[in-house]
């Protein structure tokens, strides 16, 4: 949140000092480490007026207006939430508000969840649903709201607009938390507000809700069956819900019409493109629709199997590979889901394939040709091994070889590391993929950070973390051979990842269980996994509370720069072959997939004394 302040007060600053956009705007850049958008200034200066205006007129100044609401466990925010009193129960009451400066807005594709706004160039959610999303998002993540989720309503303000200029917008039900009023329904709002708010201070139910205790994100894995099997259970925030009514919109389509539409989905660790998958994926499944799931990670697609397709084979068969389709016929399938669609490769061929379907068909058609609407969820920054290359210019290029559409969504909230987008910026600084380079760490309220002297010392840390029911799992650069062959004698996984007198077993290889160990695909989402170190192959695609990380000599810190060392790399996919830039891209990549798996915080080791100094320089202790 940036700011709190009562209704009438809050007017009083905006009229008499007119400093309000700068207060906020300073409270953004202590909060956020970036300043705001000079659209999002804009939108302070004038829209925040006009709600507080309204409510010193309902007679509401005393109503707590609560500016730029984080909601927990994401980096999205709220416009405003108003807390007060309900004036027929008593209780408290909060109004989750979305406001607009649109003048005007019109359904895209006659689809009114999707809507074109004449200065955007991309459709946006319609704001009576995305205002509706953030009331569901807020009853299922604050404590303070378990008991009393009806004291939660949900009201889109458009004070720019005309009814005859977003009348298209209310095909879209409205309810109790999610309405629209325009600027000529200026009498109405202030109605609205009363009916919900009254004429009492709202200090209290303020507290309550910022006092509220956060609930754990529901992980992916743990969901995933009924999400599949039931009924949807992730609630779509934003660009999340856009991407999923697109491809929904790209559906109907192409039942329609014989419509074949590329859409991809793009988005950082953690911006819930899996969620995304997994919702698609159960609707259409529930609907009847000819659709399957396929990533290029054997990790991620046993996984789902197991966890979503327990007991019933049909759910099990939904999950497949991308080179499952090298023979599938030309929109066989209405929709394909490409997960994880940055491991996309170069073609489908490997040393078991058939000599009759080497054809060098790259991948990227092959899945494009199998579905009326294929779509590529991916993240650019998490391409680990050499021969992978799902990015949006190659999909793009790819469709427009075949002439076809490609509508790209971009996601920008991350749910990952707590919400967190300054800890996601900290990574790829301290990485060099972006920004200035390594900074110290600024601590938020949001993920938790720290460092350890020794391998022991990360170990006990995730250990008494365990014991406070938190999920935690150790992964380490490629820096140690992988023994991969177990022999019937062994009464215990090799200890390959040695550093000092510590040592521990890389997690199994293979599919099945042995020793005590979970297999390879399973390893990050059993308990029993946390006894291995897991590397990336492991790891990319899954979440966990707590995240233990070790980095090897093959990423070291040398006075004033990084250093990649890549003979200390035992990665098998790196060969001679592989050019020197792009192993280290790679190694880079590695440890910003490693080092943004934890949910709640991420413990870091270094097995290199300097690299060690650098890391406690930029991390400070607690």
């Amino acid at each position: 949140m940036l700011f709190r302040e009562s209704a009438a007060s809050l007017a009083d600053r905006t009229r008499l000092e007119g400093r309000l956009a700068d207060l906020l705007s300073e409270n953004f850049l202590h909060k956020h480490r970036h300043r705001p958008h000079q659209a999002e200034v804009r939108s302070w200066e004038r829209s925040i007026p006009a709600l507080t205006n309204a409510l010193v007129e309902a007679g509401l100044g005393e109503v707590e207006v609560l500016l730029e609401y984080g909601l927990p466990l994401t980096s999205k925010r709220a416009d405003v939430i108003l807390a007060g009193v309900h004036p027929t129960t008593g209780a408290p009451s909060y109004v989750v508000v979305e406001l607009k400066q649109w003048s005007e807005a019109h359904p895209e594709d006659d689809d009114p969840l999707r809507c074109r706004i004449p200065a955007y160039p991309a459709p946006v959610l319609n704001p009576i649903e995305q205002v509706r999303g953030y009331c569901d998002y807020l009853v299922s993540f604050n404590g303070a709201l378990e008991r009393i989720p009806e004291s939660v309503a949900g009201v889109a303000y458009l004070h720019n607009a005309t009814e005859f200029g977003v009348a298209g917008l209310r095909a879209v039900t409205e309810d109790h938390r999610g309405r629209m009023f325009t600027g000529d329904q200026r009498g109405a709002f202030l109605g609205y507000l009363r009916s919900m708010l009254a004429a009492k201070p709202g200090a209290d139910a303020a507290d309550a809700l910022l006092q509220g205790k956060v609930r754990p994100s529901k992980q992916l894995m743990t969901v995933a069956a009924e999400e599949v099997r039931n009924r949807e259970q992730f609630v779509l925030l934003d660009e999340q819900r856009l991407a999923y009514e697109t491809v929904m919109s790209a559906v109907r389509q192409a039942r329609r019409s014989n419509h074949k539409q590329v859409v991809v989905v793009a988005g950082g660790p953690g911006s819930g493109k899996s969620v995304i998958a997994l919702s698609l994926l159960g609707e259409l499944y529930r609907r009847g629709v000819p659709a399957l799931h396929a990533t290029g990670s054997q990790s991620f697609t046993k996984t789902m199997r197991k966890v979503a397709g327990a007991r019933k084979p049909e759910v099990q068969k939904l999950f497949r590979y991308f080179n499952s389709f090298m023979e599938a016929e030309p929109n066989d399938l209405d929709v394909l889901v490409c997960d994880e669609a940055h491991r996309l490769r170069k073609t489908s061929a490997n040393r078991y394939t058939k000599a009759a379907l080497r054809t060098g068909r790259p991948q990227v058609a092959e899945l494009i040709d199998a579905a009326r609407v294929p779509v590529f969820l991916l993240d650019q920054h998490q391409v680990v091994r050499p021969g992978e290359m799902g990015t949006v210019e190659q999909i793009r290029q790819a469709a427009d070889e075949q002439g076809l559409g490609c509508t790209v969504v971009e996601l920008d909230s991350q749910f990952r590391c707590g919400g967190s987008d300054a800890y996601l910026r900290w990574v790829t600084g301290l990485l060099g993929l972006e920004g200035d380079g390594p900074a110290v760490w600024e601590p938020d309220d949001k993920v938790l950070l720290r460092t350890a002297d020794s391998p022991k010392e990360l170990e006990d840390f995730l250990e008494a973390r365990r014991v406070e029911d938190y999920g935690a799992r150790m992964s380490a650069g490629y820096c140690w051979k992988w023994t991969t062959k177990i022999t019937p004698g062994m009464t215990a996984l090799p200890a390959d990842v040695t550093i000092g007198d510590w040592e521990k077993p890389w997690n199994l290889y293979g599919d099945r269980a042995l020793l005590g160990a979970p297999p390879a695909p399973l390893w990050a989402t059993d308990p029993a996994g946390f006894g291995q170190v897991g590397c990336v192959y492991t790891a990319q695609g899954f979440e966990y509370d707590w995240s233990g990380v070790i980095m090897g000599p093959d990423l070291v810190w040398r006075t004033d720069r990084w250093v990649v060392d890549r003979t200390a790399s035992k990665d098998p996919s790196f060969t001679k072959a592989t050019p020197d830039e792009d192993v280290n891209r790679l190694v880079r990549n590695t440890y910003k997939v490693l080092l943004t798996r934890g949910m709640v915080g991420t413990i870091i080791y270094s097995t290199d004394p300097e690299t060690r100094e650098k890391l406690r320089s930029l991390i400070p202790p607690v």
